[in-house]
C-alpha cells in the first residue's frame, strides 16, 4: 500500500533555482514521484485551482521577494489541507517565522542534503494521508443536529450513548440528561429530538440558570399583554411551550428553576396543560420535555432545590453524558474537528497540531470538557503559541486531578457559553475574537482559583496575586457566583 502511494505522489515545486531543482529531480526519479514545476507562485495558484492538486507543495522563497508570503497565504486559503514545505534563505529569519505562522508545515534552511529533503516530503505526505483517513472515519460518525452543532460518535463510549439516544427517541417520555458542565448535554438533547417523531417541529430551550424566576415564568408559559390602562388586550406573548408545540422543549439546569415553577411544570407533565401569566383558562399542549442538570441531584433534593415528585417524573429515563477524560481516545479526532469548524467560521487556515501539543492534550484533565476543548482550539488558532500552550499542560500531564485543575490551560471551568463569546451569526473581526478569548481566559483563571479555594475569595486573591478589591470587581464584572459543587457552608474568609 505504501509503495502504491509513493508511486503516484505528485509534488509541485515553485522555484527557478537549479541548486534546488537538480536534487529534487534525482529524488523524484528514485521514488517514482510525479514532479511538476512552476516558475512563480501565481502560476502555482492557477495549477492548484484548475488542475489536479499536488500531494505536497514545495515553495522556494527567493531572498528579497516580497510576494512569497502573500502567495503562501493565498495557497493556504485555497487548499488549507495541502502540505507545504518552504525553503527560506538563512538570513531571512522573519520570513521563516511568518511562513510557520501562516501554516507551512516545514521550513527548510539551506544547506541541506537530499536525504533530509526526501524525508521531509515523505513524512508530510504520509501525515496528510493519515489525517485524511482519520477525518474520513470521523466524518462517518459526525451527525449534524442543527445550528452548526454536531454529535460525534467517534469512540465506543459515545457510540453506546448514541444507541441509547436513538432508543429513547422512540419513546415519547420525559428524559433527564446528566453530565458535567460542557460535556455535551444539549447536543444529546438535540440528537434525541432529531431522531424522534417530533423532529419535524420546533426544538426550544430555556436555560434556568441564566435568568431570574419571574423571567423564566414568562419565557416558559408566555403571558397576556395589558394595555397602558392595565386591562387585558386579548393579545398574548407566546412562551416556549407555545413555540415548541408538537416539538421538543429542553429545560437546561432544571435544579435552578424556582420551586413554584417546578410545581407548574409538573402539571404540564401530568395533565398536558398550562396557564399563561395573566390568564385563568388552561391551555392544552402537546410537547416533549427534556431536562439537563450538571448539579449533584442528591444534594439538590436534600436542599429542596428540586421537587421529589418532579425528579421521579423526569428520572424514569436518564442519560449520563460521560466527561471528556473518560473518552481520551476521541481527543485527537475532536481537536481536528473543532479546528476545521472554528477555522471555517472565522475564515482562517487551520493550524496543525504538533505531536507534543497532541500528547499534552491527551494527558490534560479537561475539567471543562468539550466547551474547554473548543475554546482551547479557538485560542490555539488565534495565538498559535505552542510554547505557551504546552506550559499550560505541564501540570496536567499526570493523573492528579488537583494538578490538572491548577493548570493555566483550564479554559472552561464553569458552564460558559462559548457561542456567546463569538457573538451573533456573523464572524467577528480577529481583534474582537482575540479580546473575547482573553476575557474567557481571565474569567476561567478566576473560576479555577475560586474552586480550588472553595470560594474563599481572600485565599483566591492571594493565589492569583491580585488585591482582594480587584478580585471582587472581577467577580462582579463576570457575574460569577458560587458553584453548588464547591461551596462549603459557614466557610470563613481569611
Amino acid at each position: 500500500m505504501a509503495d502504491k502511494v509513493v508511486e503516484t505522489m505528485r509534488v509541485l515545486v515553485v522555484s527557478r533555482e537549479t541548486a534546488l531543482l537538480r536534487p529534487l529531480w534525482s529524488i523524484g526519479e528514485s521514488n517514482s514521484w510525479h514532479l511538476e514545476t512552476a516558475a512563480s507562485g501565481w502560476e502555482a495558484m492557477e495549477r492548484v485551482q484548475s488542475g489536479v492538486a499536488p500531494h505536497v507543495l514545495l515553495l522556494d522563497f527567493p531572498r528579497g521577494d516580497s510576494d512569497s508570503l502573500h502567495i503562501l497565504r493565498w495557497l493556504r486559503r485555497l487548499r488549507p489541507d495541502l502540505p507545504v514545505v518552504v525553503v527560506c534563505h538563512p538570513e531571512d529569519t522573519g520570513k521563516q517565522k511568518e511562513a510557520t505562522r501562516l501554516g507551512a508545515q516545514e521550513v527548510l534552511v539551506p544547506p541541506f542534503d537530499e536525504s533530509q529533503l526526501e524525508r521531509v516530503i515523505l513524512n508530510l505526505h504520509f501525515d496528510s494521508l493519515s489525517e485524511n483517513i482519520e477525518m474520513e472515519i470521523a466524518s462517518d460518525d459526525i451527525e449534524s443536529v442543527g445550528e452548526d452543532e454536531s454529535f460525534l460518535s467517534v469512540g465506543p463510549v459515545m457510540q453506546r450513548l448514541r444507541a441509547q439516544a436513538e432508543l429513547l427517541a422512540q419513546a415519547d417520555v420525559p428524559v433527564l440528561i446528566l453530565g458535567e458542565p460542557g460535556s455535551g448535554k444539549t447536543t444529546v438533547a438535540r440528537l434525541i429530538h432529531q431522531l424522534s417523531v417530533h423532529s419535524g417541529f420546533s426544538f426550544q430551550t430555556v436555560n434556568c440558570a441564566m435568568m431570574p424566576g419571574h423571567l423564566i415564568e414568562i419565557e416558559l408559559f408566555g403571558r397576556m399583554n395589558n394595555s397602558s390602562s392595565g386591562t387585558a388586550t386579548g393579545k398574548t406573548s407566546p412562551g416556549k411551550l407555545d413555540l415548541a408545540e408538537k416539538g421538543t422543549l429542553l429545560l437546561e439546569e432544571i435544579t435552578e428553576m424556582p420551586m413554584s415553577l417546578q410545581s407548574r411544570l409538573l402539571q404540564v407533565l401530568q395533565d398536558k396543560q398550562f396557564v399563561r401569566l395573566g390568564e385563568n383558562q388552561p391551555v392544552r399542549t402537546v410537547v416533549r420535555i427534556l431536562a439537563t442538570s450538571s448539579a449533584k441531584l442528591g444534594r439538590a433534593l436534600a436542599e429542596k432545590r428540586l421537587r421529589e415528585d418532579l425528579y421521579y417524573r423526569l428520572s424514569a429515563f436518564t442519560v449520563h453524558v460521560p466527561p471528556l477524560r473518560q473518552r481520551k481516545n476521541e481527543i485527537k479526532v475532536l481537536l481536528q474537528y473543532f479546528m476545521h469548524k472554528v477555522a471555517r467560521y472565522y475564515g482562517l487556515p487551520p493550524r496543525e497540531f504538533s505531536p507534543s501539543v497532541l500528547q499534552a492534550c491527551v494527558t490534560h484533565f479537561w475539567p471543562g470538557n468539550l466547551k474547554e476543548l473548543e475554546t482551547f482550539v479557538k485560542r490555539y488558532l488565534v495565538a498559535g503559541d505552542q510554547e505557551f500552550v504546552l506550559a499550560g499542560h505541564e501540570s496536567a500531564s499526570g493523573t492528579n486531578r488537583n494538578a490538572a485543575q491548577s493548570s493555566p490551560l483550564r479554559l472552561s471551568v464553569t458552564p460558559s457559553d462559548v457561542e456567546a463569546a463569538s457573538g451573533g451569526t456573523e464572524p467577528r473581526s480577529l481583534k474582537s475574537l482575540i479580546q473575547s478569548v482573553k476575557s474567557e481566559t481571565e474569567r476561567n483563571a478566576i473560576a479555577a482559583a475560586l474552586e480550588k479555594t472553595r470560594w474563599n475569595r481572600k485565599a483566591a486573591a492571594r493565589l492569583l496575586r491580585v488585591s482582594y478589591r480587584t478580585l471582587l470587581y472581577k467577580i462582579d464584572q463576570y457575574h460569577m457566583r458560587a458553584s453548588d459543587a464547591t461551596v462549603l457552608p459557614f466557610q470563613k474568609e481569611g
